[in-house]
């Protein structure tokens, strides 16, 4: 009956939830399921949800309330998925009536189980913690066909103090190698392969009882398929000489990593329960230069951390200086319930969160600037990853910009093909981007 009915799928929350999405999309293709973009024809709509952060949640909540105003006209069944209803179904179940059908993040092959018992009896199911996590290989990729995400470990067991997601994801919980590799074969020819994990640097300490993660790089970079491969979410305490020797010797991991530091106070660290104290990280941005000669490194900070006080916040700043990486994102502290910092006082009023992240934002645009700056005049290998019509240009990233998260190269050309590389001379450079041109292009 399933294979008659007309699947929209929305997929909310990081890269990490992106490659489950497109797992989700796999099954439906297995079952010669038919698909469409267009929600307004769709007959079952599935949302694949975020809860990581209170405007998360907020935000998959009201896509599904937004999703349930076409069941005026071809929709169905609305299938909620993901973190949302793997942490929070008790209060989901009886408040959002506009769902049909409830999944956990483990229970993505009980859809089919679950939409035929709701279309049967006329009823909601709630199958959240029903599945048994079997490993799902098949893939419809929703990013460009050129780049793609490979989740290698799902989980963690850093418990981080302003983190739900050991409480939603459960304990670290590596893939077996044999299947990311089996997997990132499938996936054909790639330009650029990105690791993804809540702990990606911690693979395979669970599962083999000792760290494999340069054995998974350089497994993966025998592969044919795969021209390049980027690491995101490299926490600081694995970042072993092992591994930097790899990254500076394997030609096809890019010279990139993104390391999430989250504060660099110790005070504040230690209240996080973060690995590690500014020294250490200093010193590791130090030892990673000196080996990986042009290394880019990137990082994300959380200001406004309960009793963060405004010398830890100047110290914070002091440290954006010294570290001089390529890019940082920034975030203000959000008190979620269920974690260990909630409780913490003072709370930090969110006018000064709002401000100190705002802050931090304007000194590193003067510190990306300062670095970009210095490929004006210079040739940077870009990855073409399509036209910017608005721009009348073409577009790209270097090797120290993945996607979404980081600046762009926009170049002039007398040609280019998506998925291609060029070498692109710099002509300018803002805070963020880089904007050049070919050489075979007639300026």
């Amino acid at each position: 009956m399933l294979t008659n009915k007309l699947f929209g799928v929305i997929s909310l929350g990081c890269d990490k939830n992106r490659v489950d999405t497109e797992k989700l999309l796999g099954l439906l293709k297995s079952k010669d399921c038919r698909t469409t973009d267009e929600l307004s024809k769709a007959q079952i709509v599935i949302i694949n949800t975020c809860a990581f952060l209170q405007s998360a949640r907020e935000e998959a909540i009201e896509t599904i309330l937004e999703c349930a105003d076409y069941k005026s006209g071809c929709l169905e069944k609305i299938v909620v998925t993901g973190c949302l209803p793997q942490k929070f179904i008790d209060e989901l179940y009886g408040a959002l009536s506009e769902a049909d059908v409830f999944l956990g993040i483990l229970d993505y092959e009980k859809i089919f189980e679950a939409l035929e018992k709701s279309y049967a009896e006329d009823s909601r199911q709630n199958y959240v913690k029903k599945g048994n996590d079997g490993y799902l290989s098949e893939r419809v990729l929703t990013t460009d066909e050129h780049y793609a995400y490979l989740k290698i470990a799902d989980g963690c067991y850093n418990h981080c103090t302003y983190c739900l997601i050991p409480k939603i994801r459960g304990k670290y919980r590596s893939y077996p190698m044999e299947k990311l590799v089996a997997e990132a074969k499938d996936l054909g020819d790639t330009a650029e392969l990105i690791l993804v994990a809540q702990d990606s640097t911690r693979y395979g300490e669970d599962l083999y009882g000792e760290n494999k993660f340069v054995k998974l790089l350089q497994e993966l970079s025998k592969l044919d398929n795969i021209q390049r491969i980027r690491l995101l979410y490299c926490y600081p305490d694995v970042i072993t000489d092992e591994l930097i020797d790899e990254i500076a010797a394997n030609d096809k991991i890019l010279k990139y990593m993104d390391i999430p530091l989250q504060h660099s106070e110790n005070r504040v660290l230690k209240l996080m329960n973060r690995k590690g104290a500014r020294e250490g990280y200093l010193a590791l941005f130090e030892k990673l230069r000196a080996k990986i000669p042009n290394i880019a490194i990137r990082s994300t900070f959380i200001s406004g951390f309960p009793t963060e006080t405004e010398l830890e916040f100047e110290g914070m700043q002091d440290f954006i200086r010294q570290a001089r990486l390529i890019n940082c994102g920034f975030f203000a502290y959000s008190r979620e319930p269920d974690t260990g910092a909630y409780r913490l006082k003072p709370q930090i009023h969110h006018a000064t969160k709002k401000r100190r992240v705002r802050a931090l934002y304007e000194l590193q645009a003067e510190i990306s600037a300062d670095i970009l700056n210095d490929f004006v005049g210079k040739k940077v290998e870009v990855l073409c990853d399509g036209i910017d019509y608005e721009r009348n240009c073409f577009v790209g990233r270097a090797y120290f910009s993945a996607p979404d998260i980081d600046g762009k190269v926009y170049f002039n050309a007398a040609e280019a093909m998506q998925g291609e590389r060029y070498e692109i001379i710099v002509d300018s450079a803002d805070s963020y981007d880089l904007y050049g041109h070919t050489e075979d292009y007639e300026i």
